[in-house]
């Protein structure tokens, strides 16, 4: 409709139910996500054309959950590569880039402390395994993350794991 009356009566609504249509169709977090990020393009397209609507509200709201629901799909990755350890290579270092990635993509996640600590982990892990020569440089690495991680979480879900990660890091330095 929008392409064949691009001044019609109807256009206004045909954009917010494309956006409607693409947030229906988006699916779990497990999945391939491209109909969550259309649907992030439609109702932001939505927001440009008409800011004074009054489905505005409910758009943003929309936008909100469907950036929920991809960082919380960064999150699974991030998860997937911790998971996999040394299997085949340094996963480690692949899920510390996935989070830092998400947390960068979506600075206010729910997910953040989340992240936060699977950063601070996979680099632990990564500095256990790491070959001699780099094991020094990369619990440096493991203690600036720790200090990432309290700083921002200090009474954080994590704390007490975080703390142990710590001192055996100060201890491996010593």
């Amino acid at each position: 409709y929008m392409k064949n009356y691009p001044r019609g009566k109807f256009v206004k609504e045909s954009r917010y139910m494309i956006a409607v249509c693409y947030y229906s169709d988006s699916p779990d977090a497990r999945l391939d996500q491209s109909s969550t990020e259309k649907a992030i393009d439609a109702f932001s397209d939505y927001i440009e054309f008409y800011p004074t609507d009054s489905r505005v509200k409910d758009a943003y709201l929309h936008i909100a959950e469907m950036q929920d629901k991809l960082a919380y799909k960064g999150v699974l990755n991030a998860k997937l590569y911790f998971n996999l350890g040394i299997y085949l290579g340094n996963n480690y270092r692949s899920a510390i880039l996935t989070a830092q990635n998400v947390l960068k993509d979506y600075p206010e996640t729910k997910y953040r402390e989340e992240l936060s600590f699977l950063i601070l982990n996979s680099k632990y892990k990564e500095a256990a395994y790491s070959a001699s020569q780099k094991r020094k440089e990369r619990y440096s690495e493991v203690i600036d993350e720790y200090y990432n991680y309290s700083n921002e979480f200090p009474d954080g879900k994590h704390i007490n794991a975080a703390n142990r990660i710590f001192k055996e890091s100060k201890n491996i330095l010593k």
